[in-house]
């Protein structure tokens, strides 16, 4: 795997030549982020050694690099999901690459379901903090010392500056936003109205199938990471509805101006 990991750095860097500043990651419907970047690279999934491909109706299959806000940034259109069958080494295979170019932060997006009774469709939840219920642990096997220690201090997985620029852009330009804690279940399902309830209980305000595994393989590297969610549907115990891939696309194609307006904000004003 390490094999693997130098070749595709090596791959890509001699293409972009520099270290980007971010890496970003477009979770479901969140591809148009990409349109706002000026693009001096493209890279097809498919063109890239030992890269692995997305099959989600909603993910690109791209890596894009170029400047936003006057930033470089390397930005992934379609991300790995473990309920696609890929074991975790795979799902978390890009961010391993991220940190041999160099990359110190990582941008991560997601279509969540929201669980806190305050939360609505369509509304921005950013990520103060996680819980992993995932059935596999990204780290788990033997430690890959280049990158990392064995044990992963986890005090503080989303870096509250990053949170404290975006908190603040999103206030002084009236975007709402709220802030929560996402829990990671492995999907494919959406969620009963029981494991909603079940969520709430246990401390989540949202829930999705991804995002966590990355955040954890980047501490692990010592990346600092922002992570932002759309809320795409609401359920509770006493809450049944029917929800498709489709619905999910549209409420966060109905977020997308106020989440792009963030990201570009938190790009530009972090440093």
């Amino acid at each position: 795997m390490l094999e693997s990991i130098k070749e595709t750095a090596g791959f890509i860097k001699n293409i972009i030549k520099e270290t980007p500043d971010f890496a970003i990651v477009l979770g479901s419907g969140l591809g148009k982020l990409k349109e706002e970047v000026e693009p001096l690279h493209i890279l097809d999934y498919t063109d890239i050694p030992n890269f692995p491909q997305t099959t989600v109706v909603g993910h690109g299959g791209k890596l894009i690099y170029g400047i936003l806000e006057g930033k470089k940034v390397l930005m992934m259109s379609g991300r790995f999901h473990y309920y696609e069958g890929h074991d975790m080494s795979t799902v978390v295979f890009p961010f391993r690459v991220f940190h041999l170019l160099g990359i110190k932060n990582l941008i991560v997006s997601n279509a969540s379901g929201g669980v806190n009774p305050n939360f609505r469709v369509a509304d921005i939840m950013l990520i103060s903090d996680h819980i992993n219920m995932m059935p596999e642990h990204p780290l788990r096997g033997k430690n890959m010392d280049d990158f990392g220690p064995r044990f992963v201090d986890m005090s503080e997985p989303y870096h509250k500056k990053m949170l404290e620029v975006a908190e603040n852009f999103a206030k002084e330009n009236n975007i709402p936003v709220h802030k929560g804690v996402y829990v990671a279940l492995q999907g494919p399902t959406f969620e009963t109205p029981a494991e909603y309830g079940m969520i709430r209980a246990i401390g989540g305000d949202a829930v999705g199938m991804s995002t966590v595994p990355e955040v954890i393989v980047a501490k692990h590297q010592g990346m600092d990471c922002f992570g932002i969610s759309i809320i795409t549907d609401v359920g509770g115990p006493d809450i049944a509805f029917t929800v498709s891939h489709d619905e999910v696309l549209e409420a966060a194609n109905k977020a997308m101006p106020n989440v792009i307006r963030v990201v570009k904000g938190l790009v530009k004003n972090y440093s």
